[in-house]
């Protein structure tokens, strides 16, 4: 049977890098593709040219048979080809019906907007993928997995038969997740094709019918879940061996390093995001935060850190008040924090590798003599830790923004983990690395943990807490509901407590 979807040769350039080297990749009907790959493998580029956002260099896009052009998005959705962003494309105060419309408005007499046509539609893809999204709900009023539904119609109002999902489930709950990959099936069932960007390799297992691995620009295999293992596509992926278990020792509880106490913190919109929270860091202990993105955690880390005030309540870090302490005097009482948005709160895009990798140490010998920057001391660290937190650099001087995302990360945590601290905050601290670069930052955080340093973990990724945390907090809607201790949760009972089911009925 001829593939719904080829593409052939496609092959990209950017100064510095081949992002697609040659790559071949087809799409059967009704089938569930993955496409796997380390950071900077080029699966993103790859989709981008399928959308319409990247011209290639080389190669061809062959749709049914036809070959086409795809100059830009409305390019693709003509051809039956849609894209879910891990990032929604969604108006809040807009109803689910005025957002699937925008852009596709179904108007009466003298342009008037049929709503009532455009939610009838909805209301019809809804039944007919079961979706059950209700069309005249608000965009703010309604769970992330189902704001994901939302833009899944959007695809199939436009008449999408072509689907890419990219990290679909990198803010879902593991019910949520479990929803989608119903619905994923649900739609290839009706001859949908869907192409399925992921990094978490138990997904690949449990929904692909094929998959695809990509490693440095180039296609290095297909298989299919009968046929591989996760440690053989973590090889794939990676190119050596990767050890998918994390190898950790009972904690050696010291004292209090970090205090929280009553802590009330607003967000942009001046609403509460933090609500009376509470928590103390032992010495020597990971404290992970569990809860679906948006609970808090985010204000929560800013508070801590000193990049957000606070409105009652205090922070106390090795028993000195630093409620209202600067970034700088957090950091020189030897608090690390990996930021969740690493290009706004973690680097200057501006700045070079070199720079970005002393920012908190930059104004210290051997990096200063008085108000003079020595170069060669700063590029000198900037060679070692390259080198030794495999940072994908054409050169120490190239800018930080023009790192692929996930290198950006290595260079933030190469800076963070590389000096004497007592308090690490990782806030998603392997968000876009690839499985070799999660395993080594896994071990480097035990490490720390190890040695005496107290973890304040936030992670999106469960596997990651459960990993890695000796203790576990939830967050919902601003407020703790439950610490557990690691060795006793699941993914099934945190996940019922970050959809706010009551910790009595969850357990």
């Amino acid at each position: 049977m001829a593939p719904v979807l080829e593409l052939r040769s496609i092959t990209k350039r950017f100064p510095g890098v081949l992002a697609n080297d040659h790559i071949d990749l087809s799409l059967q009907e009704g089938e569930i593709h993955a496409l796997l790959g380390e950071n900077g493998a080029g699966k993103t580029t790859l989709m981008n040219i399928l959308y319409g956002l990247y011209q290639p260099d080389e190669g061809e896009i062959f749709v049914r048979g036809k070959r086409i052009e795809v100059h830009s998005p409305s390019d693709a959705i003509a051809a039956g080809i849609g894209m879910v962003h891990q990032h929604f494309m969604l108006i809040p105060v807009f109803t689910v019906t005025e957002n699937v419309m925008l852009g596709e408005e179904a108007t009466r007499v003298a342009g008037i907007l049929d709503r009532a046509a455009a939610a009838a539609r909805i209301r019809e893809i809804s039944e007919q993928f079961h979706l059950a999204v209700e069309p005249e709900a608000y965009i703010k009023d309604l769970p992330v997995g189902v704001q994901q539904r939302v833009e899944i119609i959007k695809l199939l109002y436009r008449q999408a038969d072509i689907l890419v999902l990219d990290e679909p489930t990198a803010v879902l709950t593991p019910q949520e997740a479990d929803e989608l990959f119903k619905i994923m099936r649900s739609l290839v069932e009706r001859g949908k094709s869907i192409i399925f960007i992921t990094h978490k390799l138990r997904e690949v297992m449990d929904v692909a019918d094929r998959i695809t691995v990509l490693r440095r620009g180039k296609v290095v295999g297909s298989t299919t879940p009968r046929e591989a293992t996760r440690e053989k596509l973590a090889e794939m992926m990676v190119g050596r061996a990767v050890n998918l278990e994390v190898a950790k020792h009972p904690p050696k509880l010291g004292e209090p390093v970090l205090e929280v106490k009553d802590l009330v913190v607003l967000d942009e919109r001046n609403q509460i995001a933090v609500d009376g929270v509470s928590f103390e860091v032992h010495a020597g202990e990971i404290l992970g935060i569990a809860g679906v993105q948006g609970n808090g955690q985010t204000e929560l880390v800013k508070a801590v850190t000193g990049l957000r005030p606070v409105m009652e309540g205090s922070i106390r870090l090795l028993e000195e008040d630093i409620t209202r302490a600067t970034p700088r005097r957090i950091t020189e009482l030897g608090s690390a924090h990996v930021p969740e948005d690493r290009q706004q709160d973690g680097l200057v895009l501006s700045f070079t590798v070199a720079d970005n990798l002393v920012l908190c140490t930059y104004y210290q010998p051997p990096y200063a003599r008085g108000v003079v920057l020595q170069g060669q001391a700063i590029l000198q660290t900037a060679r070692e830790l390259i080198q030794e937190f495999d940072i994908r650099t054409p050169s120490p001087l190239t800018s930080a923004g023009s790192l692929s995302g996930g290198n950006q990360q290595k260079v933030i945590v190469a800076r963070e983990f590389s000096r004497p601290i007592r308090l690490l905050v990782a806030a998603q601290p392997t968000r876009g690395l690839d499985v070799g670069s999660i395993e080594y930052i896994h071990q480097r955080i035990l490490e720390k943990r190890d040695s005496g340093c107290a973890v304040l973990l936030v992670s999106s990724e469960l596997d990651e807490i459960l990993e890695l945390s000796d203790r576990i907090a939830v967050m919902y809607r601003g407020k703790i509901v439950a610490v557990i201790p690691g060795e006793k949760a699941s993914k099934e009972w945190l996940g019922l407590l970050m959809a706010g089911v009551p910790l009595e009925q969850a357990g």
